[in-house]
């Protein structure tokens, strides 16, 4: 039976054929595709990656956390970029990134399959050369440090517009996601309790992420919560929640009514509480506290 599991991938194209070739000559191309493999093979070892297989022109690789995958990317693309020149060339090397689901065999009789590499295939193969690029749903799953590598905006056009998530492009980070201007700069923190942990959505962490899977900044135990249930953002109108869960969620501001919202936002006013996939009011669950202090 097919083992299933979710894993951050990263497929690395390194193709030497094509304009690359008729430019440089074959030997010079072929040279320039196995020093790729050989930085971006580097580069996964370092952050603890576990490469499925290589081939001339390609490389999949996975990782238990999409953290180390991004900071794989990050590296092995600054590894290229240090490399001899091409003649105005740029490297050979496209990447792409997905938090997914990996098939794998226990004989392992042949190459690993699943969501995870085939949208990682995808956006690899949407890349320029020298640039990687990565699904929304890795970035979700990221931590508030990792985010600050990747893209503020998803990438925008006819192109995108077409694929069922957003794409963000690794290392080329032009602000924070929820970015304020100077004159406008936010001075309070949103304080959130659960169980027993605190954490602040504030300057240093704009993006507050909850969800049934573990890769979530809070965790929710209880089934009726999505594994990506909903974000909490940092933005000049204040902190604001965005629902993108299966069942929505329930927010109960002190001295309004409690309100349920899904695909949808609200801004969090003053203590309340959050019910992901349930009611507020529903003390014995596993609800989340918040206030602005």
């Amino acid at each position: 039976m097919p083992e299933r599991k979710n894993l951050c991938v990263l497929v690395a194209l390194h193709n030497w054929d094509g304009p690359l070739a008729g430019q440089l000559g074959e030997d010079e191309a072929r040279h320039a595709s196995e020093r790729c493999a050989n930085r971006i093979e580097r580069a996964i070892s370092a952050q603890g990656g576990k490469l499925l297989h290589q081939e001339p022109d390609q490389t999949v690789a996975v990782f238990e956390r999409s953290d180390a995958g991004v900071q794989a990317a990050v590296d092995a693309l600054e590894r290229i970029r240090n490399l001899p020149p091409l003649r105005g060339a740029h490297q050979p090397v496209r990447l792409g990134l997905h938090y997914g689901i990996l098939e794998s065999t226990e004989s392992d009789a042949g190459p690993a399959e699943g969501e995870g590499v085939t949208v990682a295939r995808q956006l690899a193969g949407l890349c320029e050369n020298e640039q990687a690029l990565v699904s929304g749903t890795t970035v979700m799953v990221s931590s508030s440090a990792t985010r600050n590598l990747i893209s503020a905006q998803a990438l925008a056009g006819p192109s995108w517009a077409r694929l069922a998530w957003p794409v963000y492009a690794i290392g080329q980070r032009t602000g924070l996601v929820t970015s304020i201007p100077a004159a406008a700069r936010l001075t309070q923190r949103l304080r959130i309790r659960h169980q027993q942990d605190v954490l602040f959505v504030e300057e240093l962490r704009p993006v507050l992420l909850l969800g049934r899977e573990l890769g979530n900044d809070v965790t929710i135990m209880d089934p009726r919560a999505s594994r990506q249930h909903a974000r909490i953002e940092r933005r000049r109108e204040g902190f604001v929640l965005f629902d993108q869960s299966t069942n929505g969620t329930y927010v109960a501001i002190e001295g309004q009514t409690e309100r349920h919202i899904k695909q949808d936002r609200v801004v969090l006013k003053g203590p309340g509480r959050i019910g992901c996939g349930f009611s507020a009011d529903e003390v014995e669950c596993d609800l989340v506290f918040f206030d602005i202090v």
